[in-house]
């Protein structure tokens, strides 16, 4: 048996047996700074869809309930605490510093309609509610952005699960070469961790005397 198809089993018993507050949960950490990326939560929500555990309606509302949750916390965090207090208690959740920089220049670029832009950008739609927050953005353009942005990524997500649901056949026959794509992310995942955070932290040090 292959890695994909004994992960798989073990992800989609754990999501449902979480339910509704589960896959809300998991999105409201995801849309803080918290490492928990939307692409390993929700298409496994997604596939348990054919087999009448979920519905597309619920994984949608749940999903997106809990990415404008956790958006608020992480603007909330921006707004009250600043800069300061950002990066002070970023790092317990493993906020680097120089992700964040990016962040806010994009958020400086792009204006209110970074908010729907960066849901469909890996690492900026973990981080873009803080800068939101830190520059007083409206309050309620903020949450009708982050709404139709997450709505919109979680339902693209939620889709591509609910055919992964449908055609697991597919998924055990060609298993094999799903395994070694799945390890290349993975791998290339942990080399752009470890050499972000290893950039970061000689930003942080400086120059040595």
């Amino acid at each position: 048996m292959g890695i994909t198809e004994t992960l798989i089993p073990h992800i989609t018993r754990a999501i449902d047996a979480a339910g509704y507050p589960g896959v809300a949960f998991l999105m409201m950490l995801e849309s803080m700074v918290a490492p928990v990326p939307s692409e390993a939560v929700m298409p496994f929500a997604g596939s348990l869809i054919p087999a009448g555990r979920f519905t597309f309606f619920g994984v949608a509302a749940a999903s997106t309930l809990g990415s404008i949750v956790g958006s608020l916390l992480s603007y909330a965090m921006g707004y009250f605490g600043g800069r300061p207090f950002v990066m002070r208690f970023g790092r317990f959740l493993l906020l680097n510093p120089h992700d964040l920089e990016v962040t806010e220049r994009f958020f400086r670029r792009r204006g209110s309609v970074a908010i729907f832009i960066a849901r469909f950008i890996p690492v900026v739609r973990h981080l873009i509610s803080i800068p939101a927050g830190m520059g007083k953005m409206n309050l309620w353009r903020f949450s009708i952005y982050t709404i139709l942005g997450a709505g919109a990524w979680n339902c693209f997500l939620t889709w591509l699960g609910y055919h992964l649901g449908r055609h697991w056949e597919l998924i055990q026959r060609y298993s094999r070469p799903i395994d070694i794509v799945m390890l290349a992310v993975l791998l290339g995942a942990i080399a752009f961790f470890v050499r972000s955070h290893l950039r970061a932290a000689r930003r942080t040090a400086g120059p040595r005397p």
